[in-house]
């Protein structure tokens, strides 16, 4: 190696001053007084673009280098939706181009909501504002005699949960992101929950209206979670925008266009007819009505549907603007009636020859559906067996740590651990701080990911959904456990995790003599249930006084096993005498669980 290549630092489009400094080995503190000479006032945790940087690497005695953004495959995560298969087994010559589907993802208030009302009000295809009678959750609109149908659920929330049922409903997502605010912690889930979905991504910069608009900030911004602007030769088409001042739609539309053309978005309207729920509701007047986007073939009024587990025959059919209509074709948004229930959104709707039928495949794929959802979930523990047998080469991590100083390193380590190795690939698909979310779960779940937690905890609706989509959620206080733990895993090693489980609690209303020296309990169970071989603890004053096993429970003088809520019986303990009134007794078991 060459002395010009010793000081070369290859440098990428930002970078912290912190960064910086370690590149060159040099103090935080002699970067900082460059910037200052330079008139730049920057903190060691602050970033800085390409230009800056290469001015102190070179005043330093370095020769700065741009790093060159490889273009990569995108990885495909999770399971190909039904639709895309389908579409894929068509024949060539039978596929036509469709329309773009776009769904909108963003932070809270950077202006979704009013960008897709813009849009409707000024690009709805073939009608006047006024003929909108109805709110469906889609709509199109035409631009340059093409038509573009817009998903009106924004919120990666509804677009993972979409994702989590085997769905993928949208072509392309515009990531909306405020040029006063720039990216915030909601942006960078929203762009990470793309990604995995693997849906080209195109930025809108709203409120370009705004005195305290920074586009370039938001830009540099954008380029720390990898959505490099086109104009910095990245990528991520960035279309500046104002959803108050009606600014830059067409560029918009022009830019979605664009990227439909380079997808090859196409369908065949002769094929079997296939699609999404985007919708569902109960209509007093109507029954069930569902909102549904078609994917492929051509719906009919008369045909009979199959959505997740709701079926019927098609009685009325409407387009997005409540006109009545008697049939459609790919891309197109519709309500339907007929319906025998309510389908949830993101359940795969198809055509059968009767109801008869769709009710034979509800009763045969009953059981199926009951397998899968219990065993295509990610863990730690069956990863290696999974590897043995060829069916994985990659984990999928979602990281959550308290603090930056916390994820970075843990970040870097696996990354690291996944260089190490070859057998298996180490993919995080989000990184952040803060709690455990149930948009975690979600993603996890659409992903078939695994979720790991440093220094958090989970929220309450996070440990709902992870106990329903049957992912366990594993945390740490230590990071070399962490690491070492997926290790363990990639090697075969692990051993499953010890997991208590409270199953009931009761209350103490009062105490009597059972022998000379002995006391036992009546007590009334408050919640869940008590069971003679589980284990108990005897609360007082948020202290555990014991925790041991059960000497015996009874109910009425006889010896029972389980003693339900709302039931009262009496409990005594083998080494626990001292009972009070008021005292809380709760039960619980110590399992084997799968980790994660």
């Amino acid at each position: 190696m060459s002395d010009n290549d010793n000081k070369k630092i290859i440098l990428p489009y930002s970078i912290s001053v912190r960064e910086l400094a370690e590149k060159m080995d040099a103090s935080p503190i002699d970067v900082i007084k460059v910037l200052m000479a330079n008139g730049v006032m920057a903190s060691i945790n602050q970033t800085v673009d390409f230009d800056t940087a290469a001015v102190v690497v070179s005043e330093l005695g370095f020769e700065p280098e741009l790093l060159e953004i490889k273009e990569e495959e995108p990885e495909e995560v999770g399971e190909v939706p039904l639709w895309r298969r389908v579409i894929e087994d068509e024949e060539e010559e039978n596929l036509v181009p469709r329309p773009p589907v776009v769904t909108m993802l963003g932070h809270v208030d950077h202006g979704k909501t009013s960008l897709l009302d813009a849009i409707r009000h000024a690009n709805v295809a073939g009608g006047e504002e006024g003929g909108i009678t109805q709110h469906i959750g889609a709509y199109q609109v035409e631009h340059n005699n093409r038509k573009i149908t817009f998903l009106d659920t924004p919120g990666h929330a509804a677009f993972t949960s979409m994702r989590a049922r085997g769905a993928q409903g949208a072509d392309i997502v515009i990531l909306v992101v405020a040029a006063d605010d720039g990216v915030m912690p909601q942006t960078r889930e929203a762009a990470n929950h793309a990604k995995a979905a693997r849906v080209p991504i195109i930025v809108a910069l709203n409120k370009m209206d705004l005195p305290s608009a920074n586009p370039e900030l938001a830009k540099q911004q954008l380029s720390e979670i990898d959505l490099v602007s086109d104009e910095w030769d990245g990528d991520t088409i960035v279309v500046e925008v104002s959803a108050t001042k009606m600014d830059g739609l067409d560029d918009l539309m022009e830019a979605i266009l664009l990227v439909a053309d380079n997808q090859n978005i196409k369908a065949n309207p002769k094929g079997e007819v296939l699609g999404t729920v985007v919708e569902g509701e109960l209509d007093k007047f109507r029954g069930a009505m569902a909102t549904l986007l078609l994917q492929n073939g051509t719906l009919k009024v008369g045909d009979t549907i199959l959505a997740g587990q709701s079926y019927g025959r098609i009685k009325a059919m409407f387009d997005y603007r409540g006109n009545r209509i008697k049939k459609a074709g790919p891309s197109s948004p519709i309500v339907v009636m007929g319906l025998n229930d309510v389908p949830r959104a993101g359940d795969i709707f198809k055509v059968v020859e009767s109801e008869k039928q769709a009710r034979a495949i509800l009763s045969d794929a009953e059981g199926e559906q009951e397998a899968q959802e219990t065993v295509q979930r990610a863990t730690l523990e069956d990863l290696f067996e999974r590897l043995q047998a060829g069916e994985e080469q990659e984990l999928r991590l979602i990281v959550k740590a308290d603090v930056q100083g916390s994820l970075e390193p843990i970040v870097n380590s696996l990354k690291e651990l996944g260089e190490k190795q070859s057998e298996v690939s180490i993919s995080i698909l989000h990184q952040e701080t803060g709690n455990i979310t149930e948009s975690d779960v979600m993603l996890a779940t659409a992903s078939d990911a695994i979720v790991i937690g440093f220094a958090v905890d989970a929220d309450n609706a996070a440990e709902r959904l992870a106990e329903v989509e049957g992912i366990s959620l594993r945390k740490y206080t230590i990071i070399y456990r962490l690491i070492e733990d997926i290790e363990k895993a990639i090697m075969g090693m692990l051993e499953p995790e010890m997991v208590e489980q409270t199953i009931g609690r009761a209350k103490v209303l009062a105490t009597f003599k059972v022998s000379r020296f002995k006391m036992a309990a009546g007590c009334r169970v408050i919640e869940g249930e008590l069971r003679r071989n589980a284990r108990i603890r005897v609360i007082r004053n948020d202290k555990v006084l014991y925790d041991g096993n059960i000497g015996s429970l009874k109910r009425e003088k006889d010896d029972v096993r389980e003693v339900r809520e709302g039931f009262e019986c009496g409990v005594a303990l083998r080494q626990f005498h001292e009972f009070r009134e008021g005292d809380l007794l709760e039960c619980y078991t110590v399992e084997e669980e799968k980790i994660l």
